[in-house]
């Protein structure tokens, strides 16, 4: 850019070290500033989405009852290691190492490699979670659909994930949340999210105070919204139990033809 131009983000500086309420509400809905948004929404809802799967199948695995080690060895070194390194080490490693060791046979976009550093991150997380919702269940319900002639497998879909997920969702909630902000750190590898972008125009216009507001609103937005939606969820979950407490009966139809079925 030329010395002459000027930046599209430009503004008169005057004095920065006040608050402009009007160069806040100007930017508050800059176009930059909602595909920002957008992207870290979208990447924090498909990091957790495949999170919860990864973290479903490593918990399985740690608690795997076979005779070989090793789906227990493998699940526990995943989660020791994705638990035991920074999100942003994590980060820096899958877009930049990942392209030298394969020769640069394999490029990754600043999106995916964020999305794939975001979601092994979260998977070793949700293994606790869910390894710990699994433990909560009383053995002797386990013992008991084992007695009627469940498998293990149907034994775990019909009676254990179904109590199981009532202790799963709040942490989870939690954890989506916490994924919404460490979208943030994708900013050094420049992937276009909603940090990178607040960046982007606050060095244009030096005006960081407001900027960094217009970044904090956003984020508390939908913070907020995943915080409603998770309380829902939660209650949502206790009416489901509480219908199915107060009608034994029927509960007792349906885990018997869903034995039949399977």
């Amino acid at each position: 850019m030329s010395a002459g131009a000027r930046s599209p983000f430009s503004l008169p500086r005057g004095d920065a070290t006040a608050f402009d309420p009007h160069i806040f509400w100007q930017y508050l809905f800059n176009n930059q500033i909602i595909d920002g948004a957008k992207l870290t929404f979208i990447a924090a809802v498909v990091s957790q989405a495949l999170g919860i799967v990864l973290g479903v199948i490593t918990a399985l695995g740690k608690l795997s009852k076979s005779r070989l080690p090793v789906f227990r060895w493998l699940a526990g070194l995943y989660i020791w290691l994705f638990r035991g390194t920074p999100l942003l080490v994590q980060i820096v490693f899958v877009y930049f190492a990942v392209p030298q060791m394969t020769n640069e046979r394999i490029i990754l976009g600043e999106v995916l490699s964020g999305v794939i550093a975001l979601t092994l991150n979260e998977g070793a997380y949700m293994a606790e979670i869910v390894r710990a919702g699994i433990l909560s269940v009383d053995a002797g319900q386990v013992e008991a659909a084992e007695s009627l002639g469940m498998t293990r497998l149907l034994s775990m879909r019909r009676v254990i994930l179904p109590q199981a997920i009532r202790i799963i969702i709040p942490p989870t909630g939690n954890e989506f949340i916490s994924m919404l902000k460490n979208t943030s750190l994708l900013y050094v590898i420049s992937a276009h999210e909603l940090f990178y972008w607040e960046e982007q125009i606050q060095s244009a216009t030096f005006r960081y105070f407001e900027l960094i507001t217009v970044a904090a609103v956003w984020y508390l937005a939908m913070t907020t919204v995943a915080t409603y939606a998770q309380v829902y969820l939660e209650r949502s979950f206790e009416r489901g139990l509480v219908r199915e407490v107060r009608q034994p009966g029927f509960m007792r139809r349906r885990v018997t033809a869903g034995f039949h079925r399977g």
